[in-house]
């Protein structure tokens, strides 16, 4: 997953750098039940989103020639495997404790995401390098051309610069990322205290996510693609974390689900949602800053920090799966 991050974040570049040469997106006539249109029909983010059915074409090739789990596979044939069921994640104290603690700490490790992490896009044009990077590149588009024409050049340069560099700061986040898996899998197999384990990225993050988009990602460019990098290892390794816990405290016929209720209710439904959290406080008026991309760094640098703390807090609940083969 953060190999596929890294070819959004490509894509995305890609689409910045050659959007204005690409056919203009439109609504044919005979799909225009409600007369709506798509202005800008030549935004990058478009066609970047556009990108993502190249690799769900194979993905559809593929996926019906996934194995299932030889284990699962050889209950199903002798009639022995078990009817899940969400309310079986809760009918032991052990598995209701797991689940009830699995899905809090999943869902604060998406609240770093989509709380903080994603909303750079949005802060680094603020910064004074990239806020100068743009002037020059408006000015020189504006060269030679009428007045009219120049304004609306000039405006569109500075665009497509802020989200050139915002890309390039995303493309090292997920480089992050991808270091922050590897370094999981290290580890992993030399830390037996699950608890220990998943510290390790929560406790510096409460240190680096306040200090890196309070004031890093308002103050140098340098330094938020340094600070970028360093909070993607921390977050994303989180993720991979549960793949290798959550099924040492299930019984086989649970695990999908167990996983499944975590990732999806504590991650996708409720992580998700602090991405509203942080764009709401972001637009209030007592929050610091003196201009919307300043404040919107602070609010990720506050609910960054809370929500870090809160699944540090968290850790100390979550059940320690017993050693040796994985239970049935």
């Amino acid at each position: 997953s953060s190999v596929g991050g890294l070819m959004v974040a490509v894509a995305n570049g890609l689409a910045i750098n050659y959007a204005l040469n690409l056919p203009t997106l439109g609504i044919p006539d005979w799909l225009n039940f409600f007369g709506g249109e798509i202005n800008d029909g030549n935004a990058p983010w478009r066609y970047t989103l556009i990108s993502g059915l190249i690799p769900a074409i194979p993905l559809i090739i593929i996926r019906p020639f996934l194995p299932e789990s030889p284990a699962w596979q050889k209950k199903k044939a002798e009639g022995t495997l078990k009817r899940p069921s969400i309310a079986a994640l809760f009918s032991t104290p052990e598995m209701k404790r797991a689940t009830i603690v699995a899905t809090i700490m999943f869902a604060l490790a998406y609240g770093a995401a989509f709380g903080a992490i994603q909303h750079i896009q949005r802060i680094v044009p603020g910064l004074p390098e990239v806020e100068e990077q743009a002037r020059i590149a408006g000015e020189e588009a504006a060269v030679g051309k009428p007045a009219d024409v120049a304004a609306r050049a000039s405006v569109q340069a500075q665009r497509l610069k802020e989200q050139e560099v915002a890309a390039s700061v995303t493309k090292v986040q997920e480089f992050g990322g991808l270091a922050g898996r590897v370094l999981l899998a290290i580890l992993i197999v030399r830390i037996v205290s699950r608890q220990k384990l998943i510290r390790i990225f929560q406790a510096p993050g409460l240190i680096l996510m306040p200090l890196v988009f309070a004031w890093a990602a308002t103050s140098s460019l340098s330094i938020t693609y340094v600070g970028m990098f360093l909070v993607g290892l921390l977050t994303v390794g989180q993720f991979s974390f549960w793949g290798n816990y959550l099924p040492r405290v299930y019984p086989l016929h649970l695990r999908g689900t167990g996983e499944s209720f975590a990732a999806n209710i504590g991650g996708r439904l409720v992580g998700t949602s602090f991405a509203w959290v942080t764009s709401t406080l972001a637009t209030q008026a007592w929050m610091p800053g003196g201009d919307p991309a300043t404040k919107l760094a602070f609010t990720a640098a506050g609910i960054g920090f809370l929500v870090y703390l809160g699944g540090f807090v968290a850790s100390f609940w979550l059940p320690e799966p017993k050693e040796g083969d994985l239970p049935d």
